[in-house]
């Protein structure tokens, strides 16, 4: 792990900052196969950075709706080589997405910072335990279900506090477990109904009051698609929309494809508001 956690949590407590999506997979639902090299990954980091992403989010395994999960040997296989590359490269803080404990502490001994846990601990607990032993921070999401049958007929009472509730009760065990520098994601997307995701943004600034930084990954998701009949591709207009609407309830992680765009963004956005 690089030095750059403790900054970096700290800062997300006061500043808006852009996660650049990297995914080293043939089958993520929006960019499957085009960085799946370490090469073609590695070129695809540095743009990223040159756009202006503050943190790059790798992920070697596919959690689209209805992914199958990969082996152990096989995500560490895609996601190290990449890592050590890009770390030789630049200093950038970067994220490992993963919820397996033994890809989480690989990559934090290759120089990542941060660990994104899609599963919110639900699928391997001893995440949180690698997380307090290398006092790196910790994003916690909220998922119904695995992502091969998250999709599958979700259902809620009331959205909003079942997945409060779900965070807070994580939280908790992560922080008895020691690990302290969390971060919150309701979890667009996963496990969740077409309208839920809606329900969600407009109330998120609810989560907030758990008091975790909190970070919103609406990226080229499919409700954003599904309200305008577009491919992932063609969902620039509604990621942008949706993630300066979490930055207004609070979000201080986006974590998105499109970083230049989102950059652009947020600069009117702060033009606007400090005018």
């Amino acid at each position: 792990m690089s030095n750059n956690s403790e900054a970096l949590y700290n800062a997300l407590k006061t500043r808006v900052h852009v996660m650049g999506i990297l995914n080293v997979t043939p089958d993520s639902f929006s960019d499957g196969g085009r960085f799946f090299s370490t090469e073609k990954a590695v070129v695809h980091a540095e743009q990223l950075i040159a756009e202006g992403a503050d943190i790059l989010d790798i992920g070697g395994e596919s959690t689209r709706p209805g992914a199958e999960p990969l082996t152990l040997k096989d995500e560490l296989d895609r996601v190290l080589p990449v890592l050590r590359a890009i770390r030789k490269k630049s200093d950038i803080p970067i994220s490992i997405d993963t919820y397996k404990a033994v890809v989480a502490k690989a990559a934090l001994d290759e120089g990542a910072d941060l660990i994104n846990d899609i599963s919110g601990m639900t699928m391997d607990e001893g995440i949180a335990e690698v997380a307090a032993q290398n006092d790196a921070p910790l994003v916690i999401m909220h998922i119904r279900g695995t992502p091969s049958q998250m999709q599958n007929n979700p259902s809620y009472d009331d959205v909003i506090n079942e997945v409060k509730q779900f965070l807070e009760t994580q939280c908790t065990k992560a922080q008895q477990m020691g690990a302290c520098k969390l971060i919150i994601d309701p979890g667009f997307g996963f496990g969740k109904r077409y309208e839920d995701n809606f329900t969600l943004l407009k109330n998120l600034r609810t989560f907030t009051a758990l008091g975790y930084p909190l970070m919103a990954g609406t990226s080229r998701k499919s409700f954003l698609g599904k309200a305008f009949d577009a491919p992932p591709t063609h969902r620039l207009e509604g990621t942008l929309i949706s993630n300066i609407y979490a930055v207004q309830q609070g979000a201080t992680l986006l974590r998105v494809h499109d970083v230049l765009s989102m950059k652009r963004a947020l600069h009117i956005h702060q033009m606007i508001e400090t005018a």
